[in-house]
């Protein structure tokens, strides 16, 4: 009876292991892209959720609905589309307005800062090329200095 020995030689694992190595490092930057992608989704998501909210406190303002001794019709703050308001309008009289429930954070912003700070803000004074704060808030950007997977800044999304 001829007696032979299972498993595996030290050869085999090793080429099995270099193999699982070159695998694993090809995949890491799939890896990486896809998390940049997701991040660039809810970015896109985050800006264009504001920016409604901008948009339809604008148009509250022109209606009636909300009533502010600004002389801009945008909102003052980031923090001013979360608050809770009553309609001003005569047929609306009373009824609960809010814009936002909560402002987004920019995921590519730190974490310890609160969400109205991960934003850069532009003022409807200042120039699209190079957005200023100001009295009111017409536009946000990203303060990421990081480019998108589309070679676009984040910062001009």
């Amino acid at each position: 009876m001829l007696n032979v020995s299972r498993g595996y030689s030290l050869i085999e694992l090793l080429v099995v292991l270099g193999i699982l190595g070159l695998l694993a490092t090809l995949a890491m930057p799939m890896a990486e892209m896809t998390v940049q992608r997701e991040r660039e989704r809810e970015l896109r998501r985050a800006v264009w959720e504001i920016r409604d909210a901008i948009d339809a406190y604008k148009k509250a303002r022109d209606t009636g609905a909300v009533v502010e001794s600004s002389p801009s019709h945008y909102p003052p703050t980031l923090a001013a589309l979360t608050e809770l308001r009553d309609d001003a309008r005569a047929d609306r009289l009373g009824q609960p307005i809010r814009f936002l429930r909560r402002v987004p954070r920019d995921p590519f912003a730190p974490a310890d800062l609160p969400a109205e700070r991960t934003w850069g803000l532009r003022s409807y004074q200042s120039e699209a090329g190079r957005p200023q704060p100001g009295v009111d808030v017409y536009d946000v950007y990203s303060l990421s200095d990081r480019v998108g997977l589309n070679g676009v800044p984040l910062r001009d999304w």
